[in-house]
């Protein structure tokens, strides 16, 4: 399938000045190298909920350092999914590499007079020393299965809850949506077209992140661009052909500039006309040897107005220009043009995408499941856990997929592979992948998954199980609770 936008990816040094060299900012909570060039944000040590803090302040102050073992997992899925897809680790792990109070956070912390000096000096020193296991990032994986556990002395561990969830959930949300329009376009090329409505910045960037990962080929965002190494692509707005006297001189100008991969924007007043003058257009490029590259459109009913389309441009001889669609695109929409065999080449797919739309959020948690050796639990109503650490068993045959959650030192099931992985030890970090390997993981995974999970409505709820040895514990603690509770010793 040719390509259907502009896209560009060379490499070029990074901008860092004004025409006439002087420095600009640069966007707020992005770090810079020593030339100058943004580098990836690292949440900062103080993006995290007080109750971490003043948590934190009372284990100081009761010696309480013995290891602890915390679980990060989704309790459900969004209604009519079937699947989420892992993404967020490579950042989460940077998070914890880096991780250090500055003075200026610990003055900020001593100016809210919560906290004890003692605390602060030990604050000063602090370091994450702990072991990380965790789901691989384009791993498939459902609900009550560890994405990440955290094993390491119970402050650290719990100081880094915030910053964890805030990096796992966004990004598994998104990359998950964009794994559903990925499975419904069916080969078809996706774009990341969702940054101007995106939650804010980081938002956009990680957005753009999650959708590559995903299986999208390029994203608008430029930045994105730079900082994760993902192709760029772009079109133009209806703004460029208003600011012509009509649409044809629009199309030649632009076509001036890119002779070799204009895409014209063709629904600023009338689709079916802007097809017709594109198609003029796209005529003398192949008259002077260029080709035009794609027609998008961008409102109306995408799927009938491409058969339309499809015809005027195979009339005038143009039948490699592609056919590109965006406007509320999602994998409802994506799927219904697929089913309907419309002439559509290639989505881009923003703010429904960008959001989540359907589903803003995950019921994603971080809770306590051992620590100083005991297995623990949580009770309550809808939200009960599992104690003790774990390691997720996969199964596959032909069509078919069986997880089962166990505790980590069970011995394994037979022919069941294990899910996580040691991602970082005492500290130090042991997972290193770019994210074409985390791309190329999704894209085997989600090529594997059984037909009834890939389905984007009424998928069959996912097959987990929990090992005889996981709910044996989990009955035996919830027995000593009920004990202690009722007076018993």
């Amino acid at each position: 399938m040719s390509q259907a936008i502009l896209t560009r990816q060379e490499s070029a040094p990074p901008y860092t000045g004004t025409a006439s060299g002087e420095a600009e900012p640069r966007l707020a909570g992005l770090a810079e190298r020593g030339d100058g060039a943004a580098v990836r944000p690292v949440p900062p040590p103080l993006l995290l909920d007080l109750y971490e803090l003043t948590m934190a302040q009372s284990y100081f102050d009761q010696g309480m350092t013995a290891p602890a073992t915390f679980s990060l997992f989704a309790r459900h899925l969004p209604a009519r999914w079937g699947f989420l897809l892992a993404a967020g680790l490579d950042d989460a792990l940077a998070y914890l590499e880096r991780l250090r109070f500055r003075e200026a956070d610990l003055a900020y912390l001593e100016s809210t007079r919560l906290f004890t000096s003692a605390f602060l000096d030990w604050l000063r020193g602090f370091r994450f020393t702990g072991t990380v296991r965790a789901l691989p990032e384009g791993t498939v994986c459902f609900p009550q299965e560890p994405l990440l556990e955290v094993t390491a002395p119970l402050i650290e561990a719990q100081l880094v809850e915030t910053a964890l969830l805030n990096q796992l959930h966004f990004q598994t949300l998104i990359a998950s949506k964009a794994a559903r329009c990925v499975l419904a376009a069916q080969g078809r090329r996706l774009v990341d077209f969702g940054l101007r409505r995106t939650h804010g910045i980081d938002a956009g960037l990680k957005a753009a992140r999650s959708a590559y990962l995903a299986g999208f080929v390029a994203t608008s965002n430029v930045l994105a661009g730079q900082l994760y190494g993902i192709p760029i692509a772009g079109t133009m707005a209806h703004s460029y052909v208003q600011t012509f006297p009509d649409e044809e001189t629009a199309f030649r100008a632009y076509a001036r500039s890119f002779p070799e991969g204009s895409v014209f924007l063709i629904d600023t007043y009338e689709p079916l006309a802007g097809a017709r003058h594109a198609a003029r257009v796209g005529q003398e490029l192949a008259a002077a040897g260029h080709t035009l590259r794609g027609v998008r459109l961008d409102s109306g009913d995408l799927i009938e107005l491409s058969f339309a389309v499809r015809e005027i441009l195979d009339a005038a001889g143009l039948r490699t220009t592609t056919i590109f669609a965006s406007g509320n695109v999602d994998e409802h929409l994506i799927a219904a043009a697929v089913a309907r065999g419309a002439p559509i080449d290639a989505f881009g797919v923003g703010t429904r995408m960008g959001v989540s739309a359907d589903a803003p959020y995950l019921d994603m948690a971080y809770k306590l499941v051992a620590y100083e050796g005991r297995p623990v639990l949580k009770l309550s109503a809808a939200k009960a856990t599992w104690p003790g650490a774990k390691q997720v068993w996969r199964r596959r045959a032909a069509d078919a997929l069986a997880d089962t959650v166990a505790l980590a030192d069970e011995a394994p099931p037979a022919d069941a592979e294990p899910l996580l992985v040691v991602a970082m030890e005492e500290g130090q970090r042991r997972l290193h992948e770019p994210l074409a390997t985390a791309r190329a993981r999704a894209g085997q995974e989600l090529a594997a998954l059984p037909a009834a999970l890939r389905r984007i409505d009424a998928p069959q709820p996912p097959r987990v199980a929990f090992s005889a040895a996981l709910v044996a514990l989990r009955d035996r603690v919830a027995a000593q609770h009920a004990a202690t509770a009722a007076g018993q010793p």
